[in-house]
């Protein structure tokens, strides 16, 4: 699980940057809350790759 997870995560910050996009000209406030987590998912994969 531990080679894993890393990869999930940053399949789900990809999701998540589509989110950022879809939703930019309607909601930019839920778009925002979409690309910090979108970031904090993408860090949590290369720290995880990197140190884990």
């Amino acid at each position: 699980m531990g080679d894993v997870l890393p990869i999930l995560l940053l399949a789900l910050a990809g999701f998540l940057v589509g989110g950022v996009y879809a939703t930019w000209k309607t909601a930019r406030g839920f778009a925002i809350m979409l690309a910090v987590a979108a970031v904090m998912a993408i860090a949590g994969g290369i720290g995880w790759m990197i140190y884990g």
